[in-house]
């Protein structure tokens, strides 16, 4: 009786044995594949926040980035490039056509080709407001040579473009300006020369010409030297408390003058207030201001200076006429250096087409903002602000 019980208890023992490495297999199992799971989550995550990483390093940049795959159809494109091309939508997926409908861009991608690059060209973008972009593209190639893909950066040149348009629409301004007083000056002066000199009724109309053209030389080179020490920041303001009513009713005893033959009143409406203001830059101000309101108003009419406390301890100036106006088109490009509404008519009555570039100047450098309204024939108002004493 006793080997059958060996045997029963053996039969047990090795049943027990094989649930026990049974249960600790299937535990092992479970572990590995739980392990594998969270080797899997790491991975996701290890992922996902590299390409939050690279997402955020993408649109951290002010270049516009554009990543192409090899069928031409976009994989990403960066913040900067959607605010350049003005895009609210998503472009993956896309082609160049599809999402911009570019056709020089889409030829540039095309160009590329294997192991092609683009260096420096210059593209404009067909917007209401101009907008110019200088574009560099690279084909992305696998090991064995083959493109995968392109790499497009976009550079903003509008401001540049800007910036070169108006040097030179400055140089052109400059240069024919300066050529009318020269050339009267030459011609008369080699008419003196010929033969004129000997007749003293010519001569001496002739001499009063060319003297009056190097007058107005004058006064172009030294509106031209006060614009670039203004814009260049190089002036230095002497702020002090600066009482308006004397200051405007010394300007207007400066240009009575100019007045009395057109008979145009000078009106002083300002209240008792004072400015912190350089007050050799303040007359200057009140100067241009004042002498275009005469030169361009009526005969018979008025030019008012007037004076209100604003929020904030800011006043607001304000100078009127009641000439014809100017057309609303024009307000926004009046304090542009040689602007002029009516050429014809601004050169006939004198002055450099500088003088509101540097009143502009003048008040932003006092820290004020400065606007014109027009009414066509019932006058012009320009206001300007300036910190209060």
């Amino acid at each position: 009786m006793l080997w059958p019980l060996l045997v029963v208890f053996a039969v047990i023992a090795l049943f027990i044995l094989r649930l026990s490495w049974r249960r600790k297999l299937l535990r092992s199992q479970s572990d590995a594949r739980a392990e594998i799971e969270r080797l899997k989550e790491v991975h996701r995550e290890s992922a996902a926040q590299l390409r939050s990483q690279q997402e955020a390093l993408f649109n951290s940049m002010i270049e516009g980035l554009l990543l192409l795959d090899q069928s031409g159809r976009i994989q990403m494109a960066n913040h900067a490039f959607a605010t350049l091309f003005d895009l609210q939508i998503d472009m993956r997926g896309k082609t160049i056509l599809e999402a911009l409908r570019l056709h020089e861009l889409a030829e540039l991608v095309e160009s590329l080709g294997a192991g092609g690059e683009v260096l420096g060209h210059q593209l404009m973008l067909p917007r209401p407001s101009e907008r110019w972009v200088q574009v560099n593209g690279a084909a992305i190639l696998s090991g064995d040579g083959a493109r995968q893909g392109s790499l497009l950066v976009f550079h903003d040149l509008t401001r540049l473009k800007k910036l070169e348009r108006a040097r030179e629409e400055f140089v052109a301004n400059v240069s024919h300006e300066l050529r009318t007083p020269l050339s009267l000056i030459k011609g008369y002066a080699e008419t003196l020369l010929d033969g004129a000199k000997d007749n003293p009724e010519l001569a001496g109309k002739f001499l009063q010409t060319i003297n009056r053209n190097a007058e107005r030389l004058r006064l172009l080179i030294e509106d031209l030297l006060t614009v670039s020490e203004l814009e260049s920041g190089r002036v230095t303001l002497d702020l002090q408390p600066v009482a308006l009513p004397p200051l405007i009713e010394k300007v207007f005893n400066d240009f009575k003058a100019r007045a009395n033959p057109k008979d145009i009143q000078l009106v002083n409406r300002a209240p008792d207030l004072a400015a912190r203001a350089d007050i050799g830059r303040l007359e200057q101000v009140f100067g241009n201001l004042i002498d275009n309101a005469i030169k361009y108003g009526r005969a018979g009419g008025s030019v008012t200076v007037g004076v209100r406390a604003m929020d904030g301890a800011q006043l607001e100036i304000f100078v009127q006429d009641d000439g014809p106006g100017i057309p609303a088109a024009a307000l926004d490009r009046l304090f542009e250096r040689f602007y002029r509404v009516d050429k014809a008519r601004s050169r006939e009555q004198g002055g450099t087409g500088l003088g509101l570039a540097i009143v502009k100047h003048i008040v932003q450098n006092h820290g004020g903002r400065i606007r014109a309204s027009s009414q066509i024939g019932k006058g012009t108002t320009f206001f300007f602000t300036l910190p209060q004493a």
